[in-house]
């Protein structure tokens, strides 16, 4: 992976979108239905795509919420929907598109009481409280009942060219793939019969008939239920919140006001050119607060303050900065935020309650989890995999390695079913706060422990056809029988947690392992691998991946 040579640095005038033509394409581009690349895909977080190469345009969202319409419709989902927005410039145009057709079909819409943006976990939260009661778990969703459900237009991370739209259904998490694939479908067989089918109503109709939401009020008010607040106040921690010009924006300032912390909001600017950010890795301007490179400013401050975080644009993720360590990687976090909850902190959480993880997740929160005797969940990457066991209390953590996870209330009962980067970012100040270490410090005590893993993750090229074949490989298409000098012990194409396909490929050993999955986005697939023998040996690993999956795949 090469390094651009400005990543890190300040964005340049020539680095910024055009906003402008940016929405212009939205509006004009009409999509070419039997192109694959301007045809609706969710991924593991719905379609995402830019108007300026046709896939994320007008059309595109008219025919999704039809579909979604629809699709609530054949499931008996009678209840209000919930709608929020990131600061995408995108996402104010896709979110007023969806607004004209939700009214035309009917459907009781809900929107931000002060008309700004809602993070991904407001909605998530919303969705929980208005159907509590009502539901026990994900296949337990009767019809007919009232149960609400939710919309976030949002790209997450991605840079400012980008839209995106999901679609959480009455669960509160990502919908699965039974439903992204049927919603999916109706809305490319809409886009092809040139949105015949289609209800729409002029937009200042469409807003004059939703109904306001205070989903700012409502989340903040209730944290107190799922993280200590008031260990945090009592002790005074110094912390510094920025929501890299995204949807927190907002709620940042109301939590610091509302509970009374010692808490500066970093950046309060909102801009939907980015222009205030440094250069992620490859010099795009992306809002990932897992990357040191997007992360650099903040970084540059953590001397003013105990804990800093920061949140990527819909705050479904979190960035955790200490003094001692500067940004950790967000496995290390993961690691000490389970050994945290799991190990005294939450005595209201099931005894037997397990930890969810996705396969490509750190190996240390295995070693974690056996030294916690809490049995672990591994699942494929995509969080929608830990909604039931947020939903029904048996599975109180689920975290992925992209710096997405959420958990319990003190109660025992579900906050969000949905990434809170959120919470994750207020629990480092209650680690801090409770434990007098900070999070990083508390990493530093595992290690010693279990050992120091070298993590990282690569990309390889790949084409439409090889990321194909990638994803339907079997065990059996993997000849080799060691790696990096060690024998393989597991050779994985389905999760051992609940036995889903993972889309790709794992291959373990004693003290390494690899995995493999092609990109939904990009001509590329991702290497991701660890070793618990040092960088030296996770370069051996990594090598040696990128020949196994060549094999299999038959390239050189």
């Amino acid at each position: 992976m090469t390094i651009h040579e400005r990543a890190g640095q300040p964005a340049q005038p020539s680095d910024l979108v055009d906003v402008a033509r940016l929405v212009t394409a939205y509006y004009t581009g009409k999509p070419d239905p039997e192109n694959i690349d301007q045809q609706v895909a969710f991924g593991t977080s719905g379609h995402r795509g830019s108007s300026l190469k046709t896939a994320f345009n007008e059309d595109h969202i008219l025919a999704t919420t039809q579909a979604i319409c629809d699709y609530r419709r054949e499931q008996g989902f009678d209840g209000p929907l919930f709608i929020g927005r990131d600061t995408h410039g995108l996402s104010e145009p896709a979110w007023a598109s969806a607004l004209e057709v939700l009214i035309a079909n009917d459907v009781t819409v809900l929107v931000d009481a002060d008309d700004r943006y809602t993070p991904t976990p407001a909605v998530s939260h919303a969705i929980l409280t208005a159907n509590r009661g009502k539901i026990g778990g994900v296949d337990d969703l009767p019809a007919g009942t009232g149960l609400a459900d939710g919309i976030v237009v949002t790209p997450s991370h991605n840079p400012p060219t980008d839209g995106g739209f999901k679609y959480n259904p009455p669960h509160g998490g990502p919908a699965d793939t039974d439903a992204t694939k049927a919603i999916a479908a109706a809305a490319n067989a809409y886009i092809r019969a040139g949105l015949e089918g289609v209800r729409r109503v002029p937009f200042t109709r469409a807003r004059a008939a939703c109904s306001a939401y205070d989903f700012l009020g409502t989340y903040v008010a209730d944290l107190p239920n799922v993280v200590d607040i008031a260990a945090i106040k009592e002790a005074g921690i110094r912390i510094g919140a920025d929501p890299l010009g995204g949807a927190a924006v907002d709620y940042w300032g109301a939590i610091a006001e509302r509970h009374r912390l010692d808490m500066t909001v970093v950046n309060p600017l909102v801009d939907p050119t980015w222009r205030f950010m440094t250069l992620d890795w490859d010099g795009k301007i992306r809002m990932d607060c897992s990357s040191p490179s997007a992360m650099a400013s903040l970084i540059d401050k953590r001397d003013q303050f105990q804990i800093a975080t920061g949140n990527d644009a819909d705050a479904d993720r979190h960035g955790i900065v200490t003094p001692d360590a500067g940004l950790m990687n967000p496995n290390h976090y993961l690691s000490v935020a389970i050994q945290y909850l799991y190990g005294g902190a939450r005595p209201g959480w099931r005894a037997g309650g397990f930890i969810g993880k996705t396969l490509v997740s750190s190996s240390m929160i295995d070693r974690v989890a056996d030294d916690l005797g809490r049995r672990l969940v591994e699942v494929p990457v995509g969080f929608k995999w830990f909604v039931p066991g947020l939903l029904d209390g048996s599975g109180p953590f689920g975290g992925e390695e992209s710096a997405g996870a959420s958990f319990l209330r003190f109660d025992g009962t579900v906050w969000t079913t949905d990434k809170d980067g959120i919470i994750l970012a207020l629990l480092a100040s209650e680690i801090q706060a409770k434990t007098g270490k900070s999070p990083s410090q508390l990493y530093a005590e595992l290690t010693a422990k279990h050992g120091s893993p070298a993590y990282a993750r690569i990309d390889a090229p790949a084409d439409r056809e090889q990321k194909a074949k990638l994803a339907a490989l079997s065990p059996a298409d993997v000849t080799a029988e060691t790696l990096a000098g060690e024998a393989i012990t597991a050779k994985l194409t389905e999760a051992p947690g609940n036995g889903a396909k993972i889309g790709g490929l794992k291959v373990v050993t004693e003290s390494a392992w690899f995995a493999a999955r092609p990109s939904g986005t990009e001509d590329v697939y991702k290497i991701y691998a660890e070793s618990f023998q040092g960088p030296e040996h996770l370069a051996q690993v990594q090598a040696q991946a990128h020949d196994v999956v060549s094999a299999a795949l038959g390239v050189s």
